[in-house]
């Protein structure tokens, strides 16, 4: 899975606001918010990547549980695909 080009990310605050640009803003109109682990895995794939490879990433980057990373990482993904994100 890789996110669509067409979105800016701003750190306000302890927030991650992602807001698109260009083409990106005649489809969709709103922002985003996410903590630091969804910032996390929203520039995790700004590159084509795999749910088991998020996982590891983020098991080893916040030394959680594999079991808490496949959940966030599974509810991330289906976020943004349901959105329309990925490519």
């Amino acid at each position: 899975m890789k996110i669509k080009k067409g979105f800016v990310v701003r750190q306000v605050g302890e927030q991650y606001v992602v807001a698109p640009v260009g083409e990106m803003g005649k489809t969709f109109r709103g922002v985003i918010t996410f903590n630091e682990s969804g910032n996390f895995l929203w520039n995790f794939f700004s590159n084509e990547r795999t749910e088991d490879e998020a996982v590891a990433a983020l098991c080893q980057f916040y030394e959680v549980g594999e079991s808490i990373a496949r959940e966030d990482v599974q509810q991330f993904m289906r976020f943004i695909e349901k959105q329309g994100f990925t490519e």
